[in-house]
């Protein structure tokens, strides 16, 4: 297990180990904080590199920690700036809309991570930082719940919702939506120009 060979002082290990959850955690921080990301995710892995020693348990168990490690540093940073995730409130709670849960998450993971931060900021927090450890971290509910501090019915409601609520944009934005639009816009009529027409970590376990 790279943790542990790390936590032995193996170099290359702990190297392995940033290199598999660094870009993740780093998308988490994104998430809460926005382009200070960088300056917290070294804050944050300063942190891990001295407490490495007291991580006890596996891959799974390690993605976890690391991300509780992160989010207390992304909420200091947040109240050092007296500030807070942005909270944009839609017109519905929840949105009608066909498909299950994992339809979304496809759609959410296939977009570029940029794209897709700033979509997840507009949530309300709970919502934002469920969809960002369950889908962008990568944990599961019981993982997720033991970082939030909250029941894990709690933390699936909120992402769930989450995911419903971001469902329009993912869809907007997805290569999928951009070729339906495109197989949806009228045809020009004969001698009309087309510009005139209306338009997992298992490495590290």
């Amino acid at each position: 297990m790279a943790v542990e060979r790390a936590q032995r002082g193996d170099e290359e290990a702990f190297e392995a180990v940033y290199r598999q959850i660094h870009p993740r955690l780093l998308g988490y921080v994104r998430g809460l904080v926005g382009d200070d990301a960088e300056d917290v995710a070294a804050e944050a892995w300063l942190e891990i590199a001295r407490d490495l020693l007291r991580f006890r348990g596996d891959g799974d168990g390690f993605r976890g920690w690391t991300a509780t490690i992160a989010r207390h540093r992304a909420l200091d940073h947040l109240r050092r700036q007296r500030s807070r995730p942005r909270v944009t409130d839609f017109e519905h709670d929840l949105l009608d809309l066909p498909g299950g849960q994992d339809t979304e998450r496809e759609a959410f993971e296939s977009l570029s991570t940029e794209r897709a931060l700033a979509l997840v900021r507009k949530l309300p927090r709970d919502q934002a930082e469920a969809v960002l450890l369950r889908v962008v971290v990568g944990l599961d509910g019981p993982a997720a719940a033991r970082v939030l501090g909250k029941r894990v019915g709690a933390v699936r409601t909120a992402s769930y919702r989450g995911l419903k609520r971001l469902a329009p944009a993912l869809a907007a934005l997805s290569p999928a939506g951009a070729t339906s639009a495109s197989a949806s816009a009228p045809v020009p009529a004969s001698g009309q120009s087309p510009a005139s027409a209306p338009a997992t970590l298992q490495d590290v376990g």
